[in-house]
């Protein structure tokens, strides 16, 4: 019974983690701004492909990530800290662009479509499986006791997946209710979130790497043979 509560609480605890920090309502603003254009079937094909991209990645960091990441040394504070500045990095353009090239054609704009494939980048990574998802995927394996866990964890990332795939499907209908402008006023308020949102991951890996017994136990060390 305690295994089956575990496998089960293992999966909620994905979705809670993992849910409000993809947050598909405040991904659906850039969304609709980065497949602005494109026909209905276009945009769903889009994110069908960057949910199925998602659930690639944040498996394989699953599956990978910790052997990855103590191959190459790579730290969770370095990896929020890198993060940060990705996601800071797409926060500030979105925030600071201004409006579409006016003189390009109706021709440009089809071909530039055409030729566009958003799905695994910037839809699938950063935006829905970025550096914080694939830290916090990589953490949940500290929960892990067996192979059982990992297919618990594999679990909630489809059902986190299935629900971004829900919520962005039916943000088209936002387009019809704000217009234009509100979108891009929505465009330029989600840019100075995911802008503060990236500055908060630097912040959290500074302090992770600050408080870091190791590095605290060096420092007294240092300190005691003065």
């Amino acid at each position: 019974m305690n295994t089956v509560s575990h496998f089960w609480g293992l999966i909620l605890a994905t979705v809670i983690a993992l849910l409000p920090l993809i947050n598909p309502f405040a991904a659906a603003p850039t969304f609709l701004a980065i497949t602005e254009g494109d026909t209905p079937a276009r945009r769903n094909q889009q994110l069908r492909m960057a949910c199925i991209y998602m659930v690639a990645i944040l498996i394989s960091f699953l599956i990978g990530g910790t052997f990855i990441m103590g191959f190459f040394g790579i730290s969770i504070p370095g990896l929020r800290i890198a993060g940060g500045l990705l996601v800071a990095g797409i926060g500030s353009g979105m925030l600071v662009a201004g409006p579409k090239d006016a003189n390009q054609t109706k021709q440009e704009q089809e071909a530039a479509r055409a030729k566009r494939d958003i799905a695994f980048s910037p839809l699938a990574m950063p935006m829905l499986s970025g550096p914080g998802a694939i830290a916090v995927t990589i953490g949940l394996t500290s929960l892990s006791t067996a192979w059982t866990d990992y297919i618990a964890i594999i679990i909630g990332i489809l059902i986190v997946a299935i629900i971004i795939y829900a919520t962005l499907r039916l943000s088209g209908k936002i387009v019809i209710v704000i217009g234009q402008g509100g979108m891009n006023a929505l465009t330029k308020v989600m840019g100075f979130l995911i802008l503060c949102v990236g500055i908060q991951f630097i912040v959290n890996g500074v302090i992770g790497i600050a408080t870091d017994p190791e590095l605290l136990h060096q420092i007294r060390d240092v300190f005691t043979a003065k």
